[in-house]
């Protein structure tokens, strides 16, 4: 039900003490960050700590805050930092690198410049999502590829969104990059605009105001998660209204780590540790919308059934998002606000 993907995307949010009244772990994480309490009680039972969640924006505003204050650091651990901003922040030196966690099996493929003390918490896969009833109504085929969305047929149908204000929007950015290469993205763009997509300043905007299957918006096309047909699927469980178009994913890891200078580093450990732990990593698809890393965590049928994630992700390298990322990200900002059809107050929103 969409009411499952409100409760994935929006968090809890605030701070959370549940009755502890022990030293204090402050995590800065991105404003989806979402742990049922009982299990937040449990850690804080468990530990003696008592959780304080800082939701501090979007995944790239996240990395922009802990970057400007490094050297007086927000909180003692961090949350939500993707593989676009992953070489950014141990660049920075925001991460202590020195205070590494026992990882699960299998998760080391995901970490980043030999740096585990950056630990893998989740991975999702951005890719375009169609309301596949609304275009059982219309007597229309969806599209099934990128080069579908510059048709004429699917003019206005389509709403992306901003890689300058979302992390969700710079991995379809991303995306774009990998299928048809850093020569050729822009071209795309620009056709794109030209068909009259929408950009939107977030996730939320696109999925929740503007997409036909996930609220009352007039597009049936819109760049979501792998997942997201796992939370359309019907009262009997046997369908789904959505459907997801694997061959335009691209799979974003989101990660934990110490923050370099923290004023309880025992008590980030411990949280890290928790949020690799099975009951959290069971908790994190219907409660932040992505797939856990550890193998003893368990799927629910909707998402095993709806959720499938591709076998054949696009990947583009994290030294190469590193090196790429601003000038990428300034390309794309002249070829789609120099189009015209762009709404220019979702940048920076």
């Amino acid at each position: 039900s969409a009411v499952g993907l409100a409760l994935a995307a929006c968090g809890s949010g605030g701070k959370n003490s549940s009755g502890s009244s022990g030293p204090a772990v402050t995590v800065i994480t991105h404003d989806s960050f979402s742990v049922p309490d009982d299990l937040i009680a449990a850690f804080q039972k468990d530990t003696g700590y008592t959780l304080q969640i800082t939701p501090s924006g979007d995944g790239g505003e996240l990395v922009n805050k802990l970057v400007l204050t490094k050297d007086a650091p927000l909180g003692d651990a961090v949350f939500g930092i993707d593989n676009s901003f992953a070489s950014r922040v141990l660049t920075e030196k925001v991460i202590d690198t020195a205070a590494a966690v026992d990882l699960p099996q299998g998760a080391d493929r995901y970490v980043v410049d030999n740096t585990p003390a950056l630990a893998p918490i989740d991975f999702g896969e951005v890719c375009v999502n169609v309301d596949t009833a609304w275009f059982t109504e219309h007597g229309q085929t969806p599209p099934a590829a990128f080069e579908d969305l510059t048709k004429p047929e699917y003019k206005n149908l389509f709403v992306a969104i901003n890689p300058s204000t979302s992390s969700t929007g710079l991995a379809f950015l991303l995306a774009t990059v990998g299928h048809f290469g850093a020569d050729g993205f822009v071209q795309y763009w620009k056709d794109l605009v030209a068909n009259g997509a929408k950009i939107d300043a977030g996730w939320s905007d696109a999925y929740y105001t503007d997409f036909s299957g996930g609220g009352k918006g007039t597009y049936p096309i819109v760049v979501s998660y792998a997942s997201s047909p796992s939370f359309t699927v019907s009262d009997d469980g046997a369908s789904s209204s959505t459907s997801a178009l694997l061959d335009t994913a691209f799979r974003q890891v989101e990660y934990a780590g110490v923050l370099a200078g923290a004023a309880n580093p025992e008590g980030a450990k411990a949280f890290i540790t928790w949020m690799l732990s099975p009951a959290v990593q069971t908790s994190i698809p219907e409660n932040m919308y992505m797939y856990p890393v550890n193998p003893e965590a368990t799927l629910s049928e909707a998402m095993q059934k709806f959720g499938a994630v591709s076998d054949d992700p696009i990947v583009v390298p994290a030294d190469q998002i590193a090196a790429n990322r601003e000038a990428w990200l300034a390309v794309w900002s002249e070829a789609v606000g120099a189009s015209g059809d762009f709404d220019e107050r979702s940048v920076g929103a």
